[in-house]
């Protein structure tokens, strides 16, 4: 038989998602799972996306320009505005979701054996599209401790080498939940300045930001607007993970006009979800005030309930919908297993993420999970009960 890629086999398996075989076993023996591994919103999606997919009703359904509807980009021009962002139609294209975006821009700015630098811990796919780019992770380290904001300048430096050619950040943060502050993005600007790189700035949960904290964006830094590729998705802002709409957007229009032909390569993005999508501009503003509200008392919950618990550290996290907690534990990885195989409360368990995968250095996280709080109040609490009960019991068992 002949051989798989290379690529393929050193892919990384997704840590939010590796250890569904474990959950659905568990589901089938009869035990109710809460998954606080995955970022999948239990918020209702805007009535006016499924009313306007519901009206479309052209003979046939052809495909769209690559770059995307007109009437999508011009919703997201409108979107920007009240971010006091400014983007001009051509800046802007479509994508098959912000992964998509991530990808486009990574094979837009770097050839086979560049790298980007990243704070580590990140959302785990990125190194998944680099591989797949062919571009190496070089990461930086940020702490629980310190509530996994930026280190000093020049621990970040020690990253960067001749052969890299963007930060990638995400802002707020996935998996950490952290908000970095004015100067935390200023840093990064002028170390892409000083060092002539682009920055990949993931903004996909710019919505949510809690306890009144103030939002900076890197495309609010207007020295260094042509090497801010901006990635963003309607998946999180209007609980439409499914639709799959995403964009890649820049103020530099050689960079954009050569992204394009990406585009053009898998021809366009989904045509009924980016006609729907394009009305979510109206969506009433109460319903994102309201869904903000939410998630921070969502937060509070899993927060309170991990700030409780002897020997777990974490900072309260200010945005997106993630926390990650240091464990009193050697093995999460085997902790979150322990949890499908062998234990429950009253017939109920939870499904976390392991951190390590969310770490391109070697052995790092290995004591550390990820929790997402994308599900309702009074199943949070009961899964925070079920965490605080099974971690006091697997180290008994284990002898913690």
């Amino acid at each position: 038989m002949p051989n798989l890629s290379e690529r393929i086999k050193n892919m990384q398996a997704s840590p939010i998602r590796k250890l569904a075989p474990l959950a659905e076993k568990a589901k089938k023996e009869g035990k109710k799972v809460y998954h606080l591994n995955i970022g999948q919103p239990d918020i209702e999606t805007p009535q006016i996306f499924y009313d306007t997919i519901k009206s479309f009703n052209n003979p046939v359904l052809a495909y769209t320009g690559s770059q995307g509807i007109p009437e999508l980009i011009n919703s997201y021009i409108r979107y920007y505005k009240e971010w006091n962002i400014d983007f001009e139609e051509d800046e802007i294209i479509v994508t098959n979701g912000g992964s998509e975006a991530i990808l486009f821009a990574l094979m837009a700015v770097c050839d086979y054996g560049d790298n980007i630098v990243i704070p580590e811990p990140f959302y785990t796919n990125y190194n998944g599209f680099s591989q797949i780019a062919g571009v190496n992770v070089s990461p930086f380290l940020t702490k629980a401790e310190d509530g996994f904001h930026l280190p000093k300048k020049e621990e970040i430096v020690k990253a960067i080498n001749d052969k890299t050619k963007a930060i990638l950040i995400s802002n707020p943060g996935n998996p950490t939940g952290v908000v970095y502050t004015k100067d935390e993005i200023r840093l990064i600007a002028d170390i892409a300045k000083e060092y002539d790189l682009y920055i990949i700035a993931d903004e996909v949960y710019r919505e949510f930001v809690y306890d009144n904290l103030e939002y900076t964006s890197f495309m609010h830094m207007k020295d260094i607007l042509d090497r801010v590729i901006l990635v963003d998705s309607i998946s999180k802002r209007y609980s439409a993970c499914g639709a799959r709409i995403g964009l890649i957007a820049s103020k530099n229009k050689e960079l954009m006009k050569n992204v394009l032909k990406l585009a053009q390569s898998r021809l366009c993005s989904p045509t009924i979800e980016q006609i729907g999508a394009a009305k979510l501009i109206e969506t009433p503003k109460e319903y994102l005030e309201k869904v903000k509200e939410e998630y921070q008392r969502r937060r509070d919950v899993v927060y309170e309930a991990l700030s409780k618990i002897e020997g777990v550290i974490c900072k309260k996290p200010t945005g997106a919908f993630y926390v990650i907690a240091k464990l009193p534990i050697k093995d999460a990885e085997d902790f979150v297993k322990w949890l499908l195989t062998d234990y429950s409360v009253d017939n109920e368990t939870i499904m976390l993420a392991p951190a390590d995968g969310f770490y391109a250095t070697e052995g790092l996280g290995k004591d550390e999970v990820r929790i997402s709080y994308c599900i309702n109040i009074d199943a949070l609490k009961k899964a925070m009960n079920i965490f605080e009960k099974g971690l006091i019991e697997y180290k008994k068992q284990k002898g913690c």
